[in-house]
């Protein structure tokens, strides 16, 4: 499955779907919400919903352009990527919206995926490209994980072409939800027997605990970058300039900021 990316700001989007569409062994909901599933091992393979079921099977004979503009004209889609992303960063909520250009001083980030293949070969899934770019070959009756040596040697590739200092790069993986791994650990280990209050339930509860307080605070960071400072910012600033402060305050700013341009320059 290869979408090009035809909507701005739908890159991190497309690339989920890129890797999630071209899972191998994926479970498809059918009609009525159940899954087709010929195992056992629910818990191991990726299970596509209804909805991206429904939207695999809608666009597999579209050609990437195509699904590209099926990818944004998705309000399941949309949605979920607007949920998660900056009001400035969302696609399609604004179509009329005048879009700016980027400029030299802009930080511009894209997303890609690199993905196995059934035939054998890793690709770099990029929405910008034409298609599917083939970076190796593995052996897939090796270890499963064997494809994902000929993906690092290609990501790595493309480090090697900017300097050694550069950090802005994102590297990140689709796995397994790690509270659907602990939950199983509890439940078999409880079906032998085992205390609630022995030594190895209480680590996995604690480690249980840990997750749920990382999708809190998840969920905090999410809703701050979704509020509207701007209101809180003007008021401020009306605040400082009535009582006096804000000449004072802007003073003190371009002394340490002039401050910091010289320790700069020296270094």
């Amino acid at each position: 499955f290869f979408a090009q990316q035809t909507v701005k700001n739908a890159c991190a989007t497309k690339a989920i779907l890129s890797v999630l569409f071209n899972a191998r062994d994926a479970i498809v909901a059918q009609e009525g919400g159940e899954s087709k599933d010929e195992g056992d091992d629910n818990g191991r393979r990726l299970v596509l919903g209804q909805t991206l079921s429904n939207f695999k099977d809608f666009t597999c004979h579209f050609p990437p352009d195509l699904r590209g503009e099926a990818i944004g004209s998705s309000d399941e889609i949309r949605k979920a990527h607007n949920k998660f992303g900056r009001s400035e960063d969302a696609f399609l909520s604004d179509p009329t919206k005048p879009k700016r250009m980027a400029t030299d001083d802009d930080d511009v980030f894209h997303f890609i995926a690199y993905v196995p293949h059934e035939d054998g070969c890793v690709y770099e899934l990029d929405g910008l490209q034409r298609g599917p770019i083939k970076v190796g070959d593995f052996n897939k009756d090796e270890a499963d994980k064997e494809w994902i040596k000929v993906a690092r040697d290609a990501i790595q590739a493309r480090l090697s072409n900017y300097s050694p200092t550069e950090i802005k790069f994102n590297l990140m993986a689709i796995v397994q939800d790690r509270r659907t791994y602990l939950n199983e650990r509890l439940n078999a280990l409880a079906a032998i027997g085992i205390e609630e209050n022995d030594p190895a339930m209480v680590h996995i509860q604690s480690e249980l605990h840990a997750e749920e307080e990382k999708r809190a605070q998840w969920a905090l960071e999410n809703a701050r970058r979704h509020h509207n400072y701007l209101p809180f910012c003007v008021e401020l600033l009306r605040s400082l300039a009535g009582s006096g402060k804000m000449d004072g305050l802007m003073s003190k700013a371009k002394t340490r900021a002039d401050e910091k341009r010289k320790r700069q320059q020296k270094s």
